[in-house]
């Protein structure tokens, strides 16, 4: 292998220095934050099915792409108009200010859900495949608590066949061609929420891993660390058809520095909303969304580079579809995830 290609597949695998094994990050993770927290596992009344593409960083060659796919739903919650695990309010103005009068604590029940996440940077990918669970209790009048843990499996790859070797034997390497290594994946959070906001903690990669292509011990220096998520939002309504939500997000993946994302969104009863968003010393972002009845929704981000990548990056797009299955009172706007 040349020396470049030396250092950047020592640069991706080790993660003192290391982006390999970082979890994708997302822009829209407001709409979804079921992707980061599986706490959030069954918090709507209806099957939540999202399915996103993520291209990074849009010029430059090899750069991140993400694709993901979700579905969760909640079991053995009371299927009434008094439980707002199945509240709903079909018409006009759904979270108009009688959403936040009329908002009552769940009672307890469970949710059970799946993720797959793609992560594809250059030659290396990261396949990821969960089963989430999670158990939700009211803590007062309007207030509710869940716990969630995710299980399931990391299949991280190494495709030769896009690396240029100057010695076809390479000890980094086992082996010419698809290398994979499957790794078990362990998440955990908890969440709070209420009609006005919400609060949560999760923690991705819970168990370190130790990653290598080569059979050769002196090259089994790459791993993956747990990643810390805290992320924050409040619901202001400044009036009966209009509120603003803003939103925080804290990622602490060590020994990088503290991530931090800073969001907000504009909505219309509901149907429609604008946004903003900007990630530290990376990028500045604009967001735009639709709920299209009580079955589908869909948003879009653009997020604008700031950092030295963008001299040569034209941006980064990421597009969020969603399907709100099984709606039995035709909610028109999801009412707990914001």
């Amino acid at each position: 292998m040349t020396k470049f290609f030396r250092l950047l597949l020592i640069l991706f695998l080790i993660v003192e220095g290391a982006l390999a094994q970082q979890k994708p990050q997302y822009t829209q993770y407001i709409l979804n934050n079921y992707i980061i927290n599986p706490a959030v596992t069954g918090i709507e009344s209806y099957i939540d099915v999202k399915a996103a593409y993520r291209q990074q960083w849009t010029g430059l060659q090899n750069a991140p792409e993400t694709s993901y796919f979700t579905a969760h739903m909640p079991l053995g919650n009371k299927d009434d108009w008094g439980s707002p695990t199945s509240f709903g309010m079909v018409g006009e103005n759904p979270l108009g200010r009688s959403y936040k009068q009329d908002y009552q604590a769940s009672e307890p029940h469970h949710g059970i859900g799946i993720v797959a996440v793609v992560d594809k940077t250059g030659p290396l990918s990261n396949t990821t495949f969960d089963v989430t669970y999670a158990y939700h209790i009211g803590l007062a009048p309007k207030l509710n608590l869940a716990l969630g843990v995710g299980l399931g499996v990391s299949k991280i790859s190494l495709n030769t066949n896009e690396i240029t070797l100057e010695n076809p034997i390479d000890p980094a390497i086992a082996n010419s061609g698809i290398i994979n290594r499957l790794k078990p994946d362990i998440n955990a959070g908890v969440w709070l929420y209420s009609a006005e906001f919400f609060a949560g903690v999760s923690v991705q990669q819970l168990i370190p891993q130790t990653i290598s292509f080569s059979d050769n011990t002196g090259y089994n220096l790459g791993k993956t660390v747990p990643h810390v998520f805290a992320t924050t939002g409040y619901r202001f309504w400044l009036s009966d058809d209009i509120t603003v939500i803003p939103s925080i997000m804290f990622k602490y993946v060590k020994p990088a520095p503290m991530g931090i994302d800073v969001s907000t969104k504009i909505a219309f009863r509901d149907k429609f909303w604008i946004g903003g968003a900007y990630r530290k010393d990376d990028s500045f972002s604009g967001l735009l969304g639709f709920n299209l009845g009580s079955l589908f929704n869909v948003s879009y981000s653009y997020d604008f580079t700031t950092s030295a990548l963008n001299s040569v990056s034209r941006g980064t797009h990421e597009i969020v579809l969603g399907l709100m299955l099984n709606n039995h009172y035709k909610v028109t706007c999801p009412q707990k995830l914001w």
